[in-house]
């Protein structure tokens, strides 16, 4: 949180380094500028469990150090999907509750200190109700900015990462019902009347929104290849496991995954006097095999069935997305035909008026009128 009001200062910084050229260019380059800001600063963390924890730590007796000394930090044994899950469910949590104390706890403070300085707790009938408004706290200098910002957030939590924890559209759903009478109480009772300005569209939000359902369908697409289980488990069903030459109603074919799942560790090459074998998870050669430590061949089918359903689910998911943009138009057939009829009738009229003018000047000019083009 602390981040973010540093973030909008540097935005604001930048922005006016620019030196746009409209109002509406200098808005839209200074939201893309918060976005950015507060993007990498609410899921940089998000990221790192997702598609970085865990995966450069190395093996027993050739683990991976920081500086030669501290170790990196690996997922719990169970997966990243459980700590992922966790992170995400903390971070949209506690960033709805300040999002809403900032809204509302924070004008309540400002105008009760404010009435607190001028001495006037209990507002005086004979006072204008307009002076009464005038010590309430100000519109911030952005406009509506905050309030898009706010739900473009929210709406890259609720999709980029939905398939690690799927209570968040729920969790969305329920701030958003709370914010709506937050907000009515704060424009109504908390914040002097916002100045109307009119605009044609939300800007560059739109394009942002956009973006933010690409990167979803990626990222979700590597979550569940990457992050998951899920492919590990189909490779070893329908190739390691017991299902694998033949399928039998009763049979469990994912009888003996765990087992499969952990490599062989001989504790006597740690030179410690210990002896006997351990057990991690990765797929590598045990220390008995000619290439010890080595991957396996099960690695390598594993990253390629988790290349090639990233690659078909991505496909998938986007010509459904494009055939639903296609059967749903962004202008309805009833309001664009009405459109080009005002078209027509505004050409039916300009052309009405010049062939009236072109009659004017031939009355005047005593050259015989024509009802039509000459």
């Amino acid at each position: 949180m602390l981040l973010n009001l540093a973030y909008e200062k540097i935005a604001y910084l930048l922005t006016n380094l620019e030196y746009p050229r409209t109002e509406s260019e200098w808005e839209n380059s200074f939201a893309l500028k918060m976005f950015l800001f507060q993007f990498v600063n609410l899921n940089s963390s998000i990221f790192y469990i997702a598609f970085f924890l865990g995966r450069f730590v190395g093996h027993p007796g050739k683990y991976n150090k920081l500086f030669d000394r501290w170790r990196l930090e690996e997922c719990h044994p169970s997966g990243c999907l459980i700590d992922l899950c966790l992170q995400m469910g903390v971070i949209m949590f506690l960033k709805q509750i300040w999002n809403n104390f900032m809204e509302l706890g924070y004008p309540l403070i400002q105008n009760w200190w404010s009435r607190h300085k001028i001495k006037r707790g209990i507002h005086d009938a004979s006072i204008p109700q307009w002076e009464n408004d005038w010590n309430l706290q100000p519109m911030n200098l952005h406009g509506l900015m905050d309030e898009y910002l706010e739900m473009v957030l929210q709406f890259g939590f609720t999709t980029i990462f939905v398939a690690a924890f799927p209570l968040a559209p729920l969790l969305a759903l329920l701030n958003n019902i709370i914010e709506i009478r937050l907000d009515a109480y704060k424009f109504v009772t908390q914040w002097r009347r916002p100045l109307p300005a009119r605009a044609t569209d939300i800007g560059i939000w739109l394009g942002i929104l956009e973006g933010i359902g690409i990167l979803a369908v990626i990222t979700n697409a590597f979550v569940i290849a990457i992050t998951s289980d899920y492919i590990p488990r189909f490779v070893y069903e329908y190739k390691y496991g017991p299902c694998a030459n033949h399928v039998e109603p009763s049979e469990n074919c994912l009888k003996g995954y765990v087992n499969n799942s952990l490599s062989f560790f001989d504790l006597s090459e740690l030179g410690m006097g210990k002896s006997g074998y351990c057990r991690y998870r990765d797929y590598r050669g045990p220390p008995w095999s000619s290439k010890p430590y080595e991957f396996t061949l099960q690695y390598w089918h594993i990253l390629a069935a988790r290349l090639a359903f990233i690659i078909v689910f991505e496909h998938l998911v986007f010509g459904i997305k494009s055939f639903i943009a296609y059967l749903i138009p962004d202008v309805p057939k009833g309001l664009h035909d009405r459109i080009r009829r005002e078209k027509y009738l505004v050409q039916e009229m300009m052309y009405e008026a010049e062939l009236e003018h072109l009659q004017q000047q031939r009355r005047k000019s005593g050259q015989p009128v024509h009802h039509e083009w000459p």
